[in-house]
């Protein structure tokens, strides 16, 4: 039975992200909207509005997955079962890939937006500065043979790292002058946009939050068990 609703949730799953993919790439923009399947012109971006069905998504599971993170390697602290480490790895290796993606499709964004890929925009430097961060984590934990230090230290340096969180994303690009709309000033003129989405837009935006966000729970629940049965398989050999 429990593998009968698992094979029905994924279904679920992989039809979401089809329908979502299929709308936010083939549904049309028109100036003015009349049927369910036609998304609003946006003056600046046209077609390439598209993007925030991906973009958004992908920046939204980065904090998701640095917090699943964090919180698991609290837990490790406090119990100081492996099994919580595995998971905050897991979690912040995953989080780390739907941070480049937020980073690709964002520069595919300022491009048709802005002009230009790169721009060190706040929000572009400030994105920049966590792959940095949590990168750095990766190489922490290759040049710690103990597993016990190694997991320790992992889960210390992971509760500090999401403490930058907040500032680099939701704080510092609102107080900065930049590109990015909702920079301190943004005035909805030149290259700032003003998002005004129908109800078509908005179920499609929310149905991508969505399946995203199960996406990364599978994901997840994948990596941290193949993590687990690795280490599991390496104590046995030696």
């Amino acid at each position: 039975m429990k593998e009968k609703l698992q094979i029905i949730w994924q279904m679920f799953l992989l039809l979401l992200l089809g329908f979502v993919s299929v709308a936010g790439i083939a549904f049309p923009v028109v100036a003015k909207p009349l049927s369910w399947y036609e998304f609003p012109l946006i003056p600046g971006l046209g077609e390439n509005v598209k993007i925030i069905f991906f973009h958004v998504p992908t920046a939204w599971l980065t904090v998701v997955a640095f917090l699943v993170s964090t919180i698991y390697s609290v837990k490790y602290l406090r119990e100081k079962n492996p099994d919580d480490d595995a998971k905050a790895y897991a979690a912040m290796q995953i989080g780390v890939i739907f941070c480049i993606l937020a980073t690709v499709t964002g520069a595919v964004w300022s491009k048709f937006a802005w002009g230009q890929y790169w721009s060190w925009d706040p929000r572009q430097t400030s994105i920049f500065a966590l792959l940095l961060i949590y990168g750095a984590l990766f190489a922490l934990r290759s040049s710690i043979e103990s597993e016990d230090k190694r997991a320790a230290l992992s889960a210390v340096y992971s509760v500090i790292a999401f403490l930058t969180v907040p500032f680099f994303i939701f704080i510092m690009p609102r107080i900065m002058k930049g590109l990015h709309p909702g920079s301190a000033d943004d005035t909805n003129k030149g290259p700032i946009l003003d998002f005004k989405m129908n109800s078509n837009m908005l179920l499609i935006f929310f149905l991508s939050l969505a399946g995203f966000t199960l996406l990364f729970y599978w994901m997840w629940r994948i990596s941290y068990k193949s993590i687990i049965l690795k280490d599991k398989i390496n104590k046995q050999i030696n």
